[in-house]
C-alpha cells in the first residue's frame, strides 16, 4: 500500500512527520506519541522566537498540513498497523497531538473512510478510543459503533453497549438507533431481546416510522410462537407506510405541484 505523508513546508516539518510515521508504522504508538510531543514542543519553541518577514510569527507545527492530508495519513497508518489495540491507540494519540483542539470532525471522516474499506474492527477501535477521551458521545456515534460491532461479529458486545449506554432512555432515543439495534437482534437471532426492546418503545407510545420495523417484530413474535402478539402488532400498525410508499407519495405530491405551477404559467402567458 502506498504510504501518504503530509506535505512538508520545511526540512523541520519533514523530519517531524517522517520520524513519527516510522514509529507508528512499526506499531510503536507510544514512541510515535513521544516523538510528536518532543519534536512538536521543541520546534514550536524555536519557531516562536523567529518571526517571518513583516513580524508575523510562524504557525505551530501541523498547521501547514491540510486537513485532507492529515486524514489520508491516519487512514493509511491505521490500515497498515498490526492488529494491536495498543498500537492503534498509540497512533491515534500521536495523530491528535498535532492538534490544538480535539479533531472530532476529521475523525468522523476517518471512520467513514474505514467503513468504506469494510474495516469494521478498526472502526470499533477508533470509536472506542474516541469515547475513552470523552469525545463523540452522540447517538450518531453509537449507531456507527453498534453497526461496526455487528459487522465484526460481536453482536453480544453490541447488546451490552446498548444496555449500558442507551436502553435507559427509550422515551427519547432516535428511531435510527432503535432501528439499528432491532436489525442487530433480528440478524443474530436474538429475538427475545428484540421483542423486549419493541415493548419498551410501545410503553412510551412510540410509533415505528416504517413498515420494515413492524414486519421484523411480527416475524420475531412468530418465530417465538407468539402468534397472537404477531397479529396484534400487524393490526395496530397496519397504516404505517413502507419506504417506497412514502417515496411514491412524495413523488405524487411533487408531480401535482409541478402541474399546478405549469398551469399557472400558461394562464399568465395567454
Amino acid at each position: 500500500m502506498q504510504r501518504i505523508f503530509p506535505p512538508a513546508t520545511s526540512g523541520l516539518m519533514r523530519g517531524y512527520s517522517f520520524a513519527a510515521y516510522e514509529a507508528i508504522s512499526k506499531g510503536q504508538g507510544r514512541e510515535a506519541h513521544q516523538i510528536v510531543k518532543d519534536q512538536g514542543g521543541n520546534q514550536a519553541e524555536n519557531l516562536s522566537s523567529k518571526p517571518n518577514i513583516g513580524g508575523i510569527l510562524k504557525h505551530p507545527i501541523g498547521q501547514n498540513v491540510s486537513r485532507k492530508d492529515k486524514i489520508k495519513f491516519l487512514v493509511t497508518t491505521l490500515l497498515d498497523l498490526k492488529d494491536s489495540k495498543e498500537a492503534v491507540y498509540g497512533s491515534l494519540d500521536a495523530w491528535v497531538a498535532w492538534e490544538q483542539n480535539f479533531p472530532i470532525g476529521p475523525l468522523k471522516n476517518v471512520i467513514l473512510a474505514l467503513e468504506k474499506e469494510h474495516q469494521w474492527h478498526r472502526v470499533v477501535q477508533v470509536i472506542k478510543w474516541m469515547l475513552s477521551k470523552g469525545q463523540g458521545n452522540t447517538m450518531g456515534t453509537y449507531v456507527q459503533l453498534i453497526r461496526a460491532l455487528d459487522m465484526d461479529n460481536r453482536a453480544d458486545e453490541a447488546h451490552q453497549f446498548w444496555l449500558k449506554k442507551v436502553s435507559a432512555d427509550l422515551h427519547s432515543v432516535p428511531w435510527q438507533l432503535c432501528r439499528q439495534m432491532i436489525s442487530v437482534y433480528y440478524r443474530n437471532n436474538m429475538l427475545e431481546n428484540l421483542v423486549k426492546l419493541f415493548k419498551g418503545l410501545e410503553a412510551f407510545d412510540r410509533k415505528p416510522p416504517e413498515k420494515s420495523i413492524v414486519q421484523r417484530v411480527a416475524d420475531a413474535y412468530e418465530m417465538l410462537g407468539l402468534l397472537e402478539e404477531k397479529e396484534r402488532v400487524l393490526e395496530k400498525y397496519k397504516d404505517i407506510p413502507t419506504k417506497t410508499e412514502k417515496g411514491h407519495e412524495k413523488s405524487t405530491q411533487a408531480s401535482s405541484k409541478r402541474k399546478k405551477n405549469s398551469g399557472r404559467r400558461k394562464k399568465a402567458s395567454t
